[in-house]
């Protein structure tokens, strides 16, 4: 069971009257809060530390941030609340800790950003004091995972807009408070419906356990009335596992230079944001957790896990002066007996088109959507697969760039001691046919097999809207035309720009398709189909080839109208 914390006595400094501003002797309170309730639970939110890395540290790290923020306001006297909440962000961003504690410190710095000349907040300043702390963390970290303290956040900014939209006159500063708290709390607990590691241990997000802690304590500082112990464990009762172990976590501040001495001209400015793109690009490659936080005219905070600590420094040297620099051995704890089931073995998809991603991910299989004609980033891809918090993945990527991508990332310094297979597809249609093969009760080696021969045997199609005019191997194509094409080759043009036209090409194209063979007919409607295209496929399929199935899904793909598959 998990530990609670006792009911706090309603002493003098932590009952205060109730308050609809927050001014700066509010916000200096509500810090004071934050540190008694965050080390009061800190030994429970380390107990239930597993995503990314089970250090048993997120409570230590997300108290020692808070610590300093509040230490850095002794000096200040006489400002109003923005100027605090900007003392307490700067401190906070320069001493905190872990990738928790520097998401914490750009909640602050969001907050004292958007609150900065107030000298008190009401409900409409809090809003958007809570939605640029949103922004602040999100933009942050290189790449923000669904089930995690972010997710927590976004939830609470996603309401506050809601709230705001509502009230006519704005809302009470308590009703925000209040209602941040509440949204917080209950995407909190869905946390582990999110992220595989937390349903795999049983628990919610630690980071996320920190932050509503830290709302809870707002709602106390506003009405003076504790809020109800919330628990840190989900309902799910499974035993506290181990996650993929890293070596070393690298912090350090980095100091952009005013000018490139490397230009060749030496009056041209350096663009922070290029530096900033660069250096996580540069880290993604090393590690994981990156993050690459704000905190102040171009000083970042630096945060990654990884096995390199001097590649991991030399990227920082890369773009400027990295100092203050941090590095703690990231000890996991022993790990555990391999959890029975999916927690095992997964398989995971890699596709373009939101609508086909939406397919998948009914189905349980975890998706990431990519835009159309890009590839997805290594971290991306990192960052699907430790998330089923398997040892064996099997990725099913739905284009030849896709498949090449998820290729080179196996090899992935994060994914060491990890067992990745990418199943090679040139079209989702051999992705889906792959997916309905797949067997968990199979030994992990047999089932990838069956899989990949399942997408092999799968002959694909597409019909596409010619973009301008080419010449092709069975004629001249014009722009505006319909072409159809069989595993990449062009093997039929329907001239015109009637609707009509693109049932022509795809009904010629499924004719020769199923002239050598076939039992199923999988369509995935492009987000250019047009109306009615899915009935008159089945229609012509009905009447010439009554012993064919025919399924139609939403594809949402932009470059094909319609992508077909026959089995």
């Amino acid at each position: 069971m998990p530990r609670r914390v006792p009911s706090r006595p309603a002493t003098e400094d932590a009952r205060v009257r109730a308050s609809d501003a927050l001014d700066a002797d509010a916000v200096r309170r509500w810090i004071d809060v934050c540190v008694r309730d965050l080390r009061a639970l800190r030994a429970e939110i380390d107990d239930i530390n597993v995503y990314p890395v089970a250090d048993s540290d997120t409570g230590s790290n997300l108290l020692h941030t808070m610590t300093a923020a509040r230490d850095g306001l002794d000096a200040l006297d006489g400002a109003g609340a923005g100027a605090v909440l900007t003392t307490a962000a700067a401190a906070a961003v320069r001493a905190a800790r872990g990738n928790s504690g520097t998401i914490l410190s750009q909640v602050l710095r969001g907050m004292a950003t958007s609150a900065a000349e107030d000298a008190v907040l009401d409900g409409t300043a809090l809003v958007g004091a809570l939605r640029a702390a949103d922004t602040a963390a999100t933009k942050a970290v290189a790449r923000p995972v669904a089930g995690t303290m972010l997710s927590v956040l976004h939830a609470v900014s996603t309401a506050l807009e809601a709230l705001a939209s509502r009230e006519e006159g704005g809302p009470s500063v308590t009703d925000v408070a209040v209602l941040a708290a509440k949204e917080a709390a209950e995407a909190l607990a869905n946390t582990p419906d999110q992220l595989a590691p937390l349903a795999a241990a049983g628990v919610v997000d630690a980071g996320g356990r920190g932050l509503v802690a830290v709302l809870d304590a707002l709602v106390e500082t506003l009405t003076g009335t504790p809020t109800p112990v919330r628990p840190c464990a989900s309902d799910l009762g499974a035993e506290l596992g181990s996650a993929p172990s890293q070596v070393w976590e690298v912090m350090y501040l980095l100091t952009l230079p005013d000018v490139d001495h490397t230009a060749d001209t030496a009056d041209t400015t350096d663009t922070p944001r290029d530096h900033v793109a660069d250096l996580r690009r540069a880290l993604s490659a090393l590690g994981d957790s990156v993050t690459v936080a704000e905190a102040g005219a171009r000083e970042y905070a630096v945060h990654v896990h990884c096995a390199d600590i001097g590649a991991a420094l030399e990227a920082g040297l890369d773009h400027g002066r990295p100092h203050r620099v941090r590095v703690e051995p990231l000890l996991t704890p022993t790990p555990a007996e391999p959890a029975a089931g999916p927690v095992d073995r997964a398989v995971v998809a890699v596709v373009h088109g939101e609508a086909l991603a939406a397919l998948i991910s009914d189905e349980g299989t975890p998706v990431l959507v990519v835009d159309a004609g890009a590839e997805p980033s290594a971290e991306d891809l990192v960052a699907l697969v430790t998330a089923t918090a398997a040892t064996h993945v099997t990725v099913l990527a739905g284009g030849v760039g896709l498949t090449a991508a998820a290729e080179r990332v196996t090899s992935h310094p994060a994914l060491a001691g990890l067992d990745v297979v990418v199943v090679p597809s040139a079209s989702p249609v051999q992705v889906l046919a792959a997916l309905a093969v797949h067997d968990p009760a199979r030994r992990a080696g047999a089932d990838v097999v069956a899989m990949a021969e399942a997408a092999a045997a799968t002959r694909r199609a597409e019909i596409v809207v010619a973009a301008e005019d080419a010449i092709t191997w069975v004629g001249r194509a014009a722009a505006g035309d319909a072409i159809g094409l069989v595993d990449g080759e062009v093997v039929l043009i329907e001239p015109g720009d009637s609707e009509g036209r693109i049932v022509r090409a795809a009904t010629g194209v499924l004719d020769r398709m199923l002239a050598v063979g076939g039992e199923l007919v999988t369509v995935l409607t492009g987000e250019h189909a047009p109306d009615g295209i899915a009935d008159a496929l089945t229609d012509h399929v009905r009447t010439e080839r009554p012993d064919v199935e025919l399924v139609c899904y939403p594809g949402g793909q932009t470059d094909a109208v319609l992508l077909m598959g026959v089995e």
